[in-house]
């Protein structure tokens, strides 16, 4: 087949990729401040220093966190300090061995997969932070999947190093990101003594002003002057500011651009945009139902389904429903302790979320609801999945 390369909208589809960090965060510039003045003490103490970001998906949390590392560490440097930093997804990290092995991976790239305790990882981590005399900021993204799995022990072995170590060996501290403003409530009391009120940065949606801003930004950096108007750039913040969500109206962006190039089309039109908004979703969706098998699909279905017209349903609802999909995809149910289980790693993966039932209900019970995505957009994507098998 000859392949026909047509012109392009784009010059450079790199800078719409969810990877690209932009020089300068539109529209953050109070928490990148107060990023700084929580974490200022490392350079000019030495001092071990903790933050704790929160807001919904796409207003720029990790992007946000990163550039500051990225700009904190030349700054440290004119003070000679040596700071480095690294980020670690909990949720594609799950548990505290995968991401204590990732941050041991930082230094040394061949540290093996296998064969050392959390205790001997731990220690490993602290000798590469004492030979090169580093403070080391360590992001913890998705926080809450780690909490809910393996509880705090990790955050509160940090903070441990934090204290026991001499300020001019090395020293740690944490950024901790998260969707929900009471992730840190999964912490026991010791881990929570490490993160006071005050370390607290709130990321609100992004308003459709500030959406429009971020989108002109990225269509001048990605796409060739003239083939994206004015007109164009309101749409998807109208689109976007729905949800509050930059990191949507720039997936909408670079959609629309591509189904322009399908057509070799000069200019990015209305139409474009609109046929972008039936492909990408709001929320990261498919990368999230991506890491479920089978088992967990047909947990989640049942959920969903039963959760199209309730907020919140019991255990008892779930696995009512969760009979009837088994039967229907010819699947074996697993026991009720199994089926918990698979609750709880969907609980950890934020598609759904659980809470004990309070006063009122006769005896506790666990409740049951889904979070940000809509029933009826999880039903049907678990629903075509599910039937392509």
């Amino acid at each position: 087949m000859s392949f026909r390369a047509g012109p392009s909208v784009f010059k450079d589809q790199g800078k719409l990729s969810f990877d690209y960090l932009p020089e300068k965060m539109v529209h953050r510039e109070g928490q990148t401040q107060r990023l700084f003045s929580l974490l200022r003490p490392i350079v000019g103490a030495g001092a071990s220093s903790n933050a704790f970001l929160y807001g919904p998906v796409g207003t720029g949390k990790t992007h946000t966190a990163k550039r500051f590392c990225l700009d904190f560490k030349k700054y440290a440097s004119e003070s000679d300090r040596a700071v480095d930093w690294d980020l670690v997804n909990c949720r594609q990290r799950m548990g505290d061995d995968a991401v204590l092995l990732r941050l041991i991976q930082h230094f040394d790239a061949h540290f093996p997969e296998r064969g050392f305790s959390i205790a001997e990882k731990m220690e490993t981590l602290r000798r590469h932070l004492e030979k090169h005399r580093l403070h080391f900021i360590v992001i913890l993204d998705e926080v809450d999947a780690l909490l809910k799995k393996s509880g705090a022990d990790l955050i509160y072995s940090f903070a441990r190093i934090a204290e026991e170590t001499i300020a001019s060996k090395g020293n740690i501290s944490m950024i901790l990101i998260s969707q929900r403003p009471n992730a840190l409530e999964y912490m026991d009391r010791a881990a929570l003594s490490t993160f006071r009120r005050s370390n607290v940065v709130e990321f609100p949606k992004y308003d459709r002003g500030e959406l429009r801003d971020i989108v002109t930004g990225r269509v001048q950096l990605a796409l060739h002057p003239g083939t994206v108007g004015e007109d164009l750039i309101d749409l998807i913040a109208d689109i976007a500011s729905e949800f509050g969500d930059a990191r949507y109206a720039i997936e909408l962006l670079e959609k629309a651009g591509m189904l322009a190039d399908e057509e070799n089309l000069e200019e990015v039109a209305p139409e474009h945009v609109r046929g972008a908004k039936a492909h990408v979703h709001p929320t990261d969706v498919q990368e999230r139902l991506g890491l479920l098998d089978v088992p967990k699909k047909l947990v989640l279905l049942s959920i969903a389904r039963k959760s199209r017209k309730k907020a919140y349903i019991t255990m008892g609802d779930a696995e009512e429903a969760y009979a009837v999909v088994c039967e229907e995809y010819d699947q074996k149910p697993r026991a009720h302790t199994q089926f918990w289980k698979y609750v709880r790693d969907l609980d950890a993966l934020g598609l759904v979320d659980t809470k004990l039932s309070g006063e009122g209900v006769v005896g506790k019970t666990t409740l049951i609801s889904l979070p940000e995505i809509p029933a009826k957009v999880l039903i049907d994507n678990l629903e075509r999945s599910l039937k392509r098998r």
